[in-house]
């Protein structure tokens, strides 16, 4: 059985190569006069030393009827940005599509946004598997002053949920602390007291009140979910430790560093100046939704597996050894990204 397990982490550390945390790029198209368009292209910090904004790999390619105007590229942390200006002239970029042909294969995702000038908000995001995004041809009219705000809601509530969709190191931490508790009691304390601590440090980054770079905080999530597998693999018998005993204060204060996770994807998202709280606020409830349908979908499963799995079985080991083989091949990936170039 050890041969079998340690069989399936090694299999499992090749497969975790291809996984990545969501922290994508970012397309903003913002309308300023008609058929003209103000452009920010900015790749995430960890691509920014071998794909570069300019890189014709990777640079956005907007219709054949789009000019550019002028181009600029600035230097702000640890990403770079691209700005230009293009003018689509009379046919615009509605049903027009945006091309990225470097995008497909290269593990990352680019976050496109269209702000348009009468503050309708088109969004999307482009998968690695994908090089194009097709803007709407139609956008809901504009009713009433409370639109664009319902359109910030709307497109950040997405955004959150597809965050944490797709930010599976965050799930298999909720995932060990899931298999860590014994009782419901005990299970909503600890899912309550992670929700609480990542949304405070998110919005402490967000609002600039805490800053941390985002590499050592990513190299940290992947170390929290190592401790939790590793108290998994200690099993049911063994004496209880704090973590055991309350395992809210641990969800507590590994909360906070993931919640400077889900801040450093937002910083790359980017948010609406004028509209701040807002988006914040709805993020926060996406990722929330995202979190809260990942628990209900894995509590089933997870108390079939102890009723049919006897406590002394080996296999009641498995989820540890996958979810701590995939934290560990997360954490090596994220300290050797320290030394990369930039």
């Amino acid at each position: 059985m050890k041969r079998c397990l340690a069989a399936l982490g090694l299999l499992l550390y090749a497969s975790a190569a291809v996984a990545h945390s969501f922290e994508p790029a970012l397309l903003d198209v913002r309308e300023r006069e008609a058929g003209r368009f103000d452009v920010l292209w900015r790749l995430p910090g960890r691509e920014s030393g071998s794909l570069m904004p300019g890189d014709e790999k990777l640079a956005p390619r907007f219709p054949e009827h789009c000019r550019s105007l002028d181009a600029e590229t600035s230097h702000a942390g640890p990403s770079e940005a691209l700005h230009f200006r293009i003018d689509c002239g009379a046919e615009g970029l509605r049903g027009a599509a945006i091309a990225l042909p470097g995008i497909a294969g290269s593990r990352l995702d680019v976050v496109v946004r269209v702000l348009w000038i009468d503050g309708q908000i088109d969004s999307g995001v482009i998968r690695s598997g994908a090089d194009s995004f097709t803007v709407p041809a139609k956008t809901r009219a504009t009713v009433g002053v409370g639109l664009p705000a319902l359109a910030v809601v709307r497109a950040y509530v997405a955004l959150g949920i597809e965050h944490i969709a797709y930010g599976f190191d965050h799930l298999a931490f909720v995932l060990g602390l899931l298999l860590l508790v014994g009782s419901l009691r005990t299970m909503l304390q600890t899912i309550t007291a992670f929700t609480v601590a990542h949304s405070i440090s998110l919005a402490l980054a967000v609002l600039g009140v805490v800053s941390i770079p985002p590499a050592p905080v990513e190299a940290l999530i992947a170390g929290s979910i190592v401790l939790v597998a590793l108290e998994l693999a200690r099993g049911d018998a063994a004496s209880p430790t704090l973590t055991r005993r309350y395992p809210w204060i641990v969800a507590f204060a590994f909360g906070l560093i993931h919640g400077l996770g889900f801040a450093g994807a937002l910083a790359a998202i980017g948010l609406p100046p004028d509209q701040i709280p807002l988006a914040l606020i709805a993020f926060n409830l996406g990722v929330e939704i995202g979190q809260i349908g990942f628990v209900l979908v894995a509590v089933g499963p997870l108390l079939l597996w102890r009723r049919l799995i006897p406590d002394r079985s080996p296999l009641r080991l498995a989820p540890a050894y996958v979810i701590g083989s995939l934290a560990i091949a997360w954490m090596i990936e994220r300290i050797q990204g320290f030394w990369s170039p930039t």
